[in-house]
């Protein structure tokens, strides 16, 4: 398997991506956004034209209703798909003081306290997130970068749930992280929220001994699920219940900067299974990438400083 050739492939995607954009956005540049739990600093590059002119617009809507809970939740998601991710806590963060009662101010700032590392922070907000949305109505949450099908698949309560397991499993407490992706697992029907709960669940069970859970968490997993963004998590949980050859594990159709959620599980797949040497080589080679906002990189991280 070329393993490091598909991470330096996408890492040779991202930067001329990066290069383009700084060509046709010159006024902006790559903005410091934190310190990763290895305590490298971390820019995000600057932002294509698209995504600027899409921040502008919703800039411009928010200026004008001030007081419209939609506006300002629109402002701070296009202010972190620039990459402004400290930006976007602040948006959130008055979104809070404006609207207490709205979950979804403290979904989508812990959201990126994760992106900025500031995991107790994260903690917090999801945690307070959770307690308030007992015996609210659920809803669909919109998009901000639609699939090819154009479906939103989340909703709010259910990214409270996910995002709270992430957090925990950031933070090595196992058994939290492992109840809340279970009863995130109960709460999911589509197929792409199933293997992308069943991918950090799997890895938990394992992580916490528990491996006949986790064999049985793979019954409900099969290759004709309807899957219609989350790739690169279906692949590993075929590959976790052996479906998928070593050897055919990152096939090209989901080689990519958006798979380091796969990268990710399948070093984790080493460490478990007792191959430490192996498990960081993998990592340390995706942290070389430069898509350090995605979640299997921050969990590539918190795991080699635990190991080291």
């Amino acid at each position: 398997m070329k393993l490091k050739s598909i991470l330096y492939g996408a890492t040779t995607v991202f930067f001329l991506t990066s290069a383009s954009a700084n060509n046709s956005v010159s006024s902006e540049t790559a903005s410091f956004e934190g310190v990763s739990l290895l305590g490298q600093r971390l820019y995000s590059a600057a932002p294509s034209a698209s995504a600027f002119a899409k921040y502008e617009s919703a800039k411009s809507a928010y200026k004008a209703a001030p007081n419209d809970p939609e506006k300002l939740i629109w402002y701070g998601r296009r202010t972190a798909y620039l990459g402004r991710y400290l930006e976007a806590i602040a948006i959130f963060s008055e979104g809070v003081e404006k609207h207490p009662s709205d979950i979804r101010m403290l979904r989508h700032r812990a959201h990126r306290y994760i992106s900025t590392r500031q995991l107790d922070k994260a903690l917090e907000d999801f945690s307070k997130a959770a307690k308030m949305m007992k015996g609210q109505k659920d809803q669909v949450e919109p998009d901000g970068l639609p699939n090819a099908m154009n479906i939103p698949l989340t909703t709010t309560q259910g990214n409270i749930r996910y995002h709270l397991g992430l957090t925990y499993y950031l933070k090595k407490d196992w058994e939290n992280a492992r109840r809340v992706f279970e009863e995130d697992l109960r709460n999911t029907d589509n197929d792409d929220g199933i293997v992308a709960t069943t991918h950090w669940l799997y890895m938990i069970l394992k992580r916490m001994g528990r491996d006949q859970e986790a064999a049985a968490l793979l019954d409900k997993i099969d290759a004709d699920m309807n899957i219609i963004e989350n790739f690169a998590y279906h692949r590993a949980c075929l590959f976790y219940k052996g479906e998928v050859a070593y050897e055919d594990v990152f096939a090209n159709d989901i080689a990519g900067p958006g798979n380091a959620g796969l990268v990710y599980g399948f070093a984790n797949w080493h460490l478990y299974n007792n191959r430490k040497k192996e498990a960081l080589k993998i990592m340390e080679d995706l942290l070389k990438t430069p898509s350090w906002s995605a979640f299997g990189y921050i969990a590539a991280e918190a795991d080699i400083a635990d190991l080291k």
